[in-house]
C-alpha cells in the first residue's frame, strides 16, 4: 500500500490540501451533534424496547427477572445500558443516554482519522453514514451493531496512526481497545475485523510491527474473554456454543442473501425467513451505488498519498460484509453497519476526488455540477428519511399493542412474580414485570413439567396464537383474549393463581 508516490500526485493528496482548508474546522463535531439531535428528535421519542433489546436490558434491569440470554448473543451492549438501566425502567432516559453516547462515538471514530485523511472527506464520510435510516435508527437502541461500526472504523484508524507514526504510543493502544469493544459486543465481528488488518499488518513490509499484532490478537482476547468463561460454564467450551450460535442462526454455511439484504432496505429490521417482495426498488439505489462509489474512491486513491489511508478501510469494510451476505441465511440492516462506516471514507473520497477534477476540467459546468450534487444528496436523503418515518412508526405501533397486552395480563392476575410462556413472551413478560420461559426453541429454558409445577405458586400466562391449542395441562385453566399484535391474534392461558382486578373468574371467555 505505502511505497513512492508521484510528485504530481502527492502535491493534491487525495484531493488536494485545499480541501482541508476550505473545509469546515469542526466538520466531524457538527455531523455528531446533528447525528445526536436527529436520534433525538426521530427516534427517542414514544419508543418501547424490541425483542432483543429486551433481553440485553433484562439481564440487569430490576423491573423484570432476566430473559434468557442465547448463545450468539454477547454482554458488550448490556454493559453500556446498564447505568441507566440499572437505576430505572424507563425507556426514554435510555434512549437518550445512549442517543449521546452514540454520537459521542461517532465523533471518536471520525476524530481519530484526523491527520491522516482531509476534514472534508471526514465530514462527508461521516454525514453519509450518519445519514442512513439504519444508523438514525440504531443510535439510541440497544443493539450491538452500530457500536461495532464504531469501534471498527476506530480501530482501522488507531492502526494507520500506529504504522505512520511508530512512536506514537496511545495509537497501539487504541487498536487494542478497539478490537476488545468489537469483540465485547460480537466475538465473531473481531475475528472478521481482524483479518484483513493482520494480513495489512503481515503483507506490507513497513507495517510489521510485533506490538500491533499483538494489540490486536490481546484486544480480541480481552474482549471475548467473559463470552468463552460463559461458554465453559453453560455450554461446555466455545466449540460448542459455536455450535449451538449456529443451530440459532440457521446453521452458517454458503448462502447468498444478497438479495435478502435488498429487500430489508425498505425497513424491515429483520427478514426471516425474506420470502417478501420488493415493494419499493427506489430504497435500494444507493445500495447498489455504494460498491461503485467505494470502488471507484479507491481506484482514485491509488496514486495518491493518502492511498494506505482509503484502500485499508475499503478492504477491511469489504471483510465484514461477507459473513453476513454469504454466510447467514437471511438478513437484518444492522449486520451491514461496520462494513457502511469503514466504506463512506472511500465513498466520500471518491466523490470529492470527481467534484475536484469537474472544477479543475470544466469550471463552467461548476454550478450544474453543485446543483446536481445537492439536488442526488436530497433525494438520497429524502428516501432514507422516509423509511426512518416508516420504521419508527411501525416500532412505536408495536410497543403499543405489547404495552396494552402486558397491561391485560396485570389486570387477569398476572402480576410479579409471575411467568409468561409462549410466542413474543419476552416482551410481554418484561413489559409485566414477569419472567419469560420457553419450553422449547431458540431459547428454551424450562420443562412443561416444571412450568405446570411454577404454576401452582404462580401466576402463569401461557400464551397461543391465531386459535392454537395451549398445552394439556393449561387446557383447563382460565382463558382471556388480549388485544390483537397486527395480524396474530393472542390469547393467555391463565394458571389459577392469577387472580384479576374485578369481575368474576370463568373457566373459558
Amino acid at each position: 500500500m505505502p511505497g513512492a508516490v508521484p510528485p504530481e500526485a502527492a502535491v493534491s493528496g487525495s484531493a488536494g490540501a485545499g480541501w482541508a482548508a476550505r473545509a469546515v474546522p469542526y466538520g466531524p463535531a457538527a455531523v455528531a451533534a446533528l447525528f445526536t439531535l436527529a436520534q433525538l428528535a426521530l427516534v427517542v421519542p414514544g419508543t418501547g424496547l424490541g425483542w432483543d433489546e429486551t433481553v440485553y436490558v433484562s439481564q440487569v434491569s430490576s423491573h423484570a427477572p432476566a430473559a434468557f440470554f442465547s448463545a450468539p448473543r454477547a454482554r458488550g451492549i448490556t454493559y453500556l445500558a446498564a447505568p441507566v438501566a440499572a437505576l430505572t425502567d424507563a425507556v426514554p432516559p435510555l434512549r437518550v443516554w445512549l442517543a449521546l453516547l452514540s454520537g459521542a462515538g461517532l465523533f471518536l471514530a471520525l476524530r481519530v482519522w484526523r491527520g491522516l485523511l482531509p476534514a472534508a472527506v471526514l465530514t462527508l464520510a461521516g454525514g453519509l453514514f450518519a445519514g442512513l435510516w439504519v444508523t438514525l435508527f440504531y443510535g439510541p437502541l440497544v443493539m450491538p451493531n452500530l457500536w461495532v461500526a464504531l469501534a471498527a472504523l476506530f480501530t482501522t484508524g488507531c492502526l494507520l496512526r500506529a504504522v505512520r507514526n511508530p512512536s506514537s504510543r496511545w495509537a497501539p493502544a487504541g487498536v487494542c481497545a478497539g478490537v476488545a469493544l468489537v469483540a465485547l459486543m460480537r466475538p465473531s465481528d473481531a475475528l472478521w475485523l481482524a483479518l484483513p488488518l493482520g494480513a495489512a499488518l503481515l503483507l506490507v513490509r513497513s507495517w510489521r510491527r510485533p506490538l500491533l499484532l499483538a494489540a490486536l490478537v490481546a484486544g480480541g482476547a480481552l474482549g471475548s474473554a467473559e463470552w468463552i468463561a460463559e461458554a465453559y460454564s453453560a455450554y461446555g467450551g466455545p466449540a460448542a456454543r459455536l455450535r449451538r450460535a449456529s443451530e440459532i442462526q440457521g446453521h452458517l454455511a454458503p448462502y447468498f442473501s444478497v438479495d435478502d439484504h435488498i429487500r430489508a432496505l425498505g425497513g424491515r429490521t429483520l427478514c426471516r425467513p425474506c420470502d417478501v417482495p420488493w415493494r419499493n426498488p427506489v430504497t435500494g439505489v444507493w445500495w447498489f451505488a455504494l460498491p461503485l462509489l467505494a470502488g471507484g474512491g479507491a481506484l482514485a486513491a491509488r496514486r495518491t498519498r493518502h492511498r494506505a489511508e482509503i484502500l485499508l478501510p475499503a478492504l477491511t469494510g469489504l471483510v465484514l460484509a461477507l459473513p453476513y451476505l454469504f454466510l447467514v441465511g437471511y438478513a437484518a440492516p444492522r449486520f451491514l453497519l461496520p462494513a457502511y462506516a469503514l466504506l463512506s471514507l472511500p465513498v466520500a473520497h471518491g466523490l470529492l476526488r470527481l467534484a475536484q477534477r469537474v472544477r479543475e476540467a470544466r469550471p463552467a459546468l461548476r454550478p450544474a455540477a453543485a446543483a446536481l450534487s445537492v439536488t442526488v444528496l436530497g433525494l438520497h436523503l429524502g428516501v432514507q428519511f422516509t423509511v426512518l418515518h416508516s420504521t419508527v412508526s411501525s416500532f412505536r405501533v408495536n410497543g403499543e399493542r405489547l404495552d396494552r397486552m402486558a397491561a391485560e395480563l396485570g389486570r387477569q392476575g398476572v402480576r410479579p412474580p409471575c411467568v409468561v410462556s409462549g410466542p413474543d413472551a419476552v416482551r410481554i413478560a418484561f413489559r409485566a414485570g414477569c419472567s419469560s420461559r420457553q419450553v422449547g426453541g431458540h431459547d428454551g429454558s424450562i420443562t412443561h413439567a416444571a412450568l405446570r409445577a411454577t404454576a401452582e405458586t404462580r401466576p402463569v400466562a401461557v400464551l397461543v396464537t391465531n386459535g392454537a391449542e395451549p398445552p394439556p395441562y393449561a387446557r383447563a385453566w382460565r382463558s382471556r383474549p388480549l388485544p390483537d399484535f397486527g395480524p396474530w391474534r393472542f390469547r393467555a392461558y391463565l394458571s389459577p393463581a392469577a387472580r384479576p382486578e374485578t369481575g368474576p373468574v370463568t373457566a373459558r371467555d
